[in-house]
């Protein structure tokens, strides 16, 4: 299915699960449906399974969105408790639509337990209580955390999922892998047949020389691996450090939970020399998340000033993370250098993002789908060094490869319904309408610039910052601010 068709079918209301290969699109459609949605005024609640993830979409986890935090059951008592909680209340009472990304990592148990909160806060017996929820992930990536074997644990053997009569919008574009020969041994690793070609070119990769002239990322399966690797380059260094330390604002709560999840650390030690990867999405700036450079200097401001793998020179100034409530407005906000030291980072935390050139170590996988998510951020297989392989890390669940098997089919059945669906364009205004949102085109394009000028408004802070920079004096912001 093309993601135009996807986006269409999230836009008629129909509750849905999203799906396809890492690279097909998946949260490009669902940033699409996001802006879609609040540009209408339509309350969405914007949520991951992850931290890490959340902070990709402006959005928290599901587990501090619905109340259910750590919980693997909930009694009545424990319904009404979440009662009390006027945040939660307010939240819940309005959402129209509820988004969950990187489902793949949401246990079975979690997924139940949102639907029990919704339907109670909702007072409605139809699953989630009668909202729009659209699953978003790819099943042969990281599963959920536990020692239950896979089918007590992967979300789509939740009752809730089967009540929820999801439509399956299966991508099938690749918009990451640039050649043939890396995309082959992925489509390989889903299938679960993967050939004897395909796995002597992963091992002949331990014999790549990476073609720049500068150490690539390094991929771990675990931190420590990671934490020594970035500490060792990081002395090595001569010259001075220099430290960033986060500033936040808003909802103290949220911050405590929200700023573990920034991979962007509260507290940033860098040297120039040093190896970088931008940990957020700027185009306009120059830079993606899991863009690589070398900190080559820094600007008047005292930022970094980081040289990317393609000679581009770019000034790494704060960037904002914010959790965002259903009407798109911020309820904290986390500022930091965009920044993490790049020598070494974990297979987990490179979920999401695309990777110039890696040096992968696979030999101590444990996990199935930790091999697939490191070898899906690279775009070519030349920019692809093994250290290490072992045979887990090219297995898949053999659940979610059955599973994946009827997605697709499902997938194909709703593209032959919906493509001869007259009356989507219809469908989709009777549902803004359902929702209280706004369908009028002056009104929906003059919100939407609103929505579009708020998120790139500084705070006063960064604006008198670059006043001071400026040379101004007091007396003339005073006058210039009226």
């Amino acid at each position: 299915m093309d993601q135009a068709l996807a986006l269409n079918i999230l836009k008629s209301g129909k509750n849905v699960f999203l799906t396809g290969s890492a690279g097909a699109g998946k949260t490009h459609v669902l940033n699409q449906y996001i802006k879609y949605l609040k540009a209408r005024k339509v309350p969405v609640a914007v949520t991951a399974s992850t931290g890490i993830a959340a902070t990709h979409m402006n959005g928290m986890t599901i587990h501090s969105w619905s109340g259910i935090g750590i919980k693997n059951k909930i009694t009545r008592s424990g319904l009404v408790a979440l009662e009390t909680k006027k945040y939660l209340k307010k939240n819940l009472d309005k959402v129209k639509v509820l988004i969950i990304d990187e489902i793949s990592m949401l246990h079975k148990v979690q997924l139940e337990l949102v639907n029990t909160v919704l339907k109670h806060f909702k007072n409605s017996a139809e699953a989630f209580g009668g909202i729009q929820v659209v699953l978003s992930g790819d099943f042969f990536q990281l599963p959920p955390i536990g020692d239950e074997p896979p089918k007590e644990k992967f979300a789509f053997m939740a009752p809730a999922w089967v009540e929820a009569n999801l439509t399956i919008c299966y991508l099938t574009g690749q918009y990451r892998q640039s050649d043939n020969q890396l995309n082959d041994i992925l489509n390989e690793v889903r299938s679960g047949r993967i050939s004897e070609y395909s796995i002597q070119q992963l091992v002949s990769s331990q014999n790549t020389v990476l073609e720049n002239d500068w150490n690539p990322t390094k991929l771990y399966t675990h931190n420590v691996d990671v934490d020594r690797m970035n500490l060792k380059h990081l002395k090595e260094l001569d010259g001075r450090s220099k430290n960033f330390t986060a500033t936040t604002k808003g909802n103290q709560k949220i911050l405590e939970v929200f700023k573990r999840s920034v991979q962007a650390s509260e507290h940033i030690e860098l040297k120039v020399g040093a190896k970088v990867m931008f940990v957020k999405n700027n185009p306009e700036a120059g830079y993606i998340n899991g863009s690589m450079g070398e900190v080559i200097a820094y600007s008047e401001d005292d930022f970094p000033i980081v040289r990317l793998m393609n000679g581009r020179k770019i000034t790494a100034n704060e960037e904002n993370w914010t959790v965002d409530n259903e009407m798109g407005r911020s309820l904290a906000t986390y500022i930091q250098v965009p920044l993490r030291l790049a020598w070494a980072i974990t297979v987990h935390k490179s979920q999401g993002m695309t990777l110039d050139a890696a040096e992968i170590d696979l030999s101590k996988t444990f996990e199935k789908g930790q091999g697939y998510v490191a070898l899906s951020r690279l775009k070519e297989l030349k920019n692809l060094k093994l250290l290490g392989f072992n045979q887990t890390a090219i297995e898949v669940d053999r659940l979610a490869l059955r599973a994946d098997k009827r997605f697709q089919e499902l997938a194909a059945e709703a593209e032959v319904e919906f493509t001869s669906t007259k009356d989507l364009e219809k469908q989709a205004l009777d549902f803004i309408e359902i929702c209280g949102g706004i369908t009028n085109p002056d009104e929906i394009k003059k919100h939407g610039k609103k929505l579009k000028h708020k998120k790139s408004k500084k705070s006063t802070y960064e604006l008198t910052k670059e006043l001071v920079v400026k040379g101004w004096s007091i007396s003339k912001m005073a006058e210039e601010r009226g």
